[in-house]
């Protein structure tokens, strides 16, 4: 028992230093230019035995691709917990602070996003983002449609609203971090997250003096 543990160990191990190795080269080179040698190469194992671990380039780059699905639906992400006390919009500033975090730390797998939309027209990515607005809906739609209904809102559709917030601070970051170009709207990423938040609670409708 304790000898076929040890070979599990190992497989693991080996299956690791494989994604690891193909994540760094898929994020810099693409998917076609990345080929099963490089990979075998960089992880340290033959080609054969990356075979027998995956069945293909393929295989491994939708693991890479669900490893961040994984990361994103993790409940204990501090993301995903803002998500869940559902205080939107009172918490644009702290959810732009986690969204950039996630960023930070996966801007590789991100990477592999573009990639996907490039080389596979979306095939790894279409599931994920055709069932965005339900995850939303679950998490935001009613509590949303009672502060509306009290008028704590305004008429804007308020889950509208918080799908956008996550996508647009999602794209910034990613402009900022992955691509490599601060300050792309001119601002510093203090001062675009205050501006960004400012738009989306106020919008660009003047206000009544009387009720500002």
């Amino acid at each position: 028992m304790a000898k076929r543990r040890t070979q599990a160990d190992k497989s693991d191990a080996s299956a690791r230093k494989v994604l690891k190795a193909a994540l760094s080269l898929f994020a810099r080179q693409g998917f076609r230019a990345t080929t099963m040698r490089q990979i075998a190469r960089r992880s340290g194992l033959s080609v054969g035995n990356l075979y027998h671990h995956f069945g293909g380039k393929e295989e491994i780059f939708g693991q890479l691709i669900d490893q961040y699905w994984q990361v994103l639906l993790d409940p204990e992400l501090p993301l995903n917990k803002i998500f869940s006390a559902a205080r939107f919009p009172e918490d644009l500033e702290e959810m732009a602070a986690a969204i950039e975090q996630v960023v930070a730390e996966n801007s590789a797998h991100i990477l592999l996003i573009y990639i996907d939309v490039i080389e596979f027209k979306g095939k790894h990515i279409k599931a994920f983002y055709q069932q965005m607005a339900d995850r939303f809906a679950a998490t935001y739609a009613e509590r949303l449609a009672a502060r509306q209904e009290a008028g704590e809102l305004g008429e804007a559709d308020p889950l509208v609203a918080v799908m956008l917030a996550t996508r647009w601070f999602f794209y910034f970051f990613t402009v900022e971090k992955c691509f490599g170009v601060p300050m792309h709207f001119g601002l510093d990423s203090h001062q675009a997250v205050h501006e960004f938040s400012k738009i989306l609670r106020r919008g660009l409708d003047p206000r009544d003096v009387k009720n500002p």
